[in-house]
This record gives C-alpha cells, sequence and structure tokens, in this order.
C-alpha cells in the first residue's frame, strides 16, 4: 500500500462557507485529525506527528494549527463534503 504523506500545513486552515483548493490538497490532514480526535488523542501529540509543528517550540502556533484545522476537518465532515462531491 502506498505511503500518503501530508502536505505542509498553513498556520490556519479555511474557515469560510465555501470549500477551498487548500481543503481539497488537504483531505488527508482532514481524515487524520477526525481520527486523531475520535480516538481523544493529545493536541500536543496530533500537531506534531500530523501537523508537523513542534508543540514543545512553538506552543502557541501549534495549538492555534490543531484548533483551526480540527474545526476545519469537523465543517468538512457536515457541510464541506457536499461541495467536495458537487465538484466530483
Amino acid at each position: 500500500m502506498p505511503r500518503i504523506n501530508n502536505p505542509n500545513v498553513a498556520d490556519l486552515a479555511p474557515s469560510g462557507p465555501d470549500l477551498t483548493d487548500y481543503d481539497e490538497e488537504h483531505l488527508v490532514v482532514y481524515w487524520r485529525m477526525l481520527d486523531a480526535n475520535a480516538e481523544g488523542a493529545d493536541w500536543r501529540e496530533v500537531s506534531s506527528i500530523v501537523l508537523k509543528i513542534d508543540p514543545d517550540r512553538e506552543r502557541d502556533r501549534a495549538r492555534r494549527a490543531f484548533d483551526s484545522h480540527l474545526s476545519r476537518a469537523l465543517w468538512m465532515s457536515e457541510f464541506g463534503y457536499k461541495q467536495l462531491l458537487r465538484r466530483a
């Protein structure tokens, strides 16, 4: 099975009501965020592994990135996927 690499992430995920190119390029990040959230993973571990931001060195940045990407992942699971399907 091929290994799927995470793309580089922005400090903040999009927050608007429309699906963006960034969203489409970062679906694997969102899936991993949702999986980690469902498992109750610690945000610091997720920031380090999924977002590639060291929470020990950049705590505030890591937390903001975690919160915004999890929020966007949850939005994608409720609303954004519909826009994605319409684009397909």
